[in-house]
């Protein structure tokens, strides 16, 4: 596991403060930013890089989704539904992360796979 050092914490907050400015201002959790940050910022394994983000997920889409929701922005029985299949299939994706974490390129295969698959989704819709 890496620790946090004097060394390497300025490139971390620095790396953190743009990853929730992007977040923030792209209204989204951060997580597709989150990951390569800290793999980035502490040379930390894929897999521990995923799950800590979670936990700046957490904070950075709590304080976007605060906002949103105060501004009236939120359907909230769609939100509820879209959450409940987000959290089946995250119990799947836990459990396939774990089969894969043994095989390092593999995680990461899949993790470049599914990011350039949002970003060309993205494309075509801001085309469209």
């Amino acid at each position: 596991s890496v620790r946090l050092t004097a060394a390497n914490a300025p490139k971390l907050a620095g790396v953190g403060l743009l990853t929730g400015m992007l977040s923030g201002f792209f209204g989204i959790g951060g997580g597709f930013l989150i990951v390569p940050a800290l793999v980035f910022a502490t040379d930390m394994p894929l897999a521990y890089a995923v799950s800590s983000s979670l936990v700046a997920v957490l904070a950075f889409g709590l304080t976007t989704a605060t906002s949103y929701a105060a501004s009236g922005l939120v359907n909230w029985p769609l939100t509820a539904v879209f959450i409940a299949g987000g959290l089946a299939g995250g119990m799947i994706g836990v459990k396939a992360s774990h089969s894969l974490a043994s095989k390092r390129t593999a995680l990461s295969d899949v993790f470049v796979v599914v990011i350039c698959c949002v970003a060309l989704y993205m494309l075509y819709k801001s085309w469209v």
